[in-house]
């Protein structure tokens, strides 16, 4: 199986490798994609994941970290901006990881009512209590060289991991900013307040200029790095799907969903 995304030169000199690359899109007439990012992060004999995926990425994730020679328990850290699902429900996969989460974010998504936002109620509850959760507040350092800093907007806790390598700044905005709409406009998809997602936004825009070659990697879409202030793609998008359309099980139409798109 290929890679789902090829890390670029910028990023693996960082020690960063993106396992899956977001995709900033949503459904017409199915309900969200949730296809968003899942980054792996190296340093020294540690090993972290930013977000974990949705249920439908299960077995591409673990795929993935076996074509690295990588099992789940082998992962020390996973560090998750939001509670949302397809950000934090395969934390279960990564249960003997330490397991970040926001303090503000965790005790909002606790109380949310069941069974009509985008957070999976039963795996939060399970995770409140998870005896490897560890529950953040914003300035903490979560890993070498990377402090969370709170952005909310999204949900009342998200949060921006700031990671500060020798060779270059990455910045993980999560869905605090979903993707390079959201970061050049500075309105959001899904908010709670717009007010609150743009000063978010402000406050990441502010981080990305401090230091030439920093990267943003959003939650929904490739990474970036600013080029004459304005944001330029690293990488190539990949998304398709598959359908059986004919007569038999053999017969595929494959669409290609990043055909139209600039990455």
């Amino acid at each position: 199986m290929t890679k789902p995304f090829d890390t670029p030169p910028e990023l693996a000199s960082a020690d960063l490798d993106l396992v899956i690359c977001g995709f900033p899109g949503k459904s017409a007439c199915h309900g969200g994609l949730g296809w968003s990012t899942v980054a792996m992060l190296r340093h020294g004999d540690r090993i972290a994941l930013v977000d974990a995926g949705n249920f439908g990425m299960r077995k591409l994730i673990l795929e993935q970290l076996g074509q690295r020679g990588l099992k789940p328990v082998q992962v020390t850290d996973l560090l998750l901006t939001h509670s949302h699902y397809d950000h934090s429900v395969n934390w279960t996969l990564f249960r003997d990881a330490r397991i970040v989460v926001g303090a503000v974010e965790l005790d909002w998504a606790l109380h949310e009512p069941w069974g009509e936002t985008p957070v999976p109620e039963l795996y939060v509850r399970a995770l409140s209590d998870w005896p490897t959760c560890e529950k953040v507040a914003d300035g903490a350092e979560v890993f070498p060289g990377m402090t969370a800093h709170l952005a909310p907007g999204h949900t009342p806790g998200c949060l921006v991991f700031h990671w500060r390598t020798p060779t270059r700044d990455i910045i993980f905005t999560g869905d605090a900013a979903k993707n390079r709409a959201e970061l050049v406009s500075r309105d959001t998809d899904m908010t709670y307040n717009a007010a609150i997602s743009r000063a978010s936004i402000d406050m990441i825009w502010e981080r990305w200029r401090a230091r030439p070659g920093t990267v943003v990697v959003p939650g929904h879409d490739l990474p970036m790095v600013l080029v004459d202030g304005k944001p330029q793609y690293l990488g190539k998008r990949k998304a398709s799907i598959r359908a059986w359309f004919g007569d038999d099980m053999t017969t595929l139409t494959e669409l290609d969903l990043a055909a139209t798109g600039t990455g």
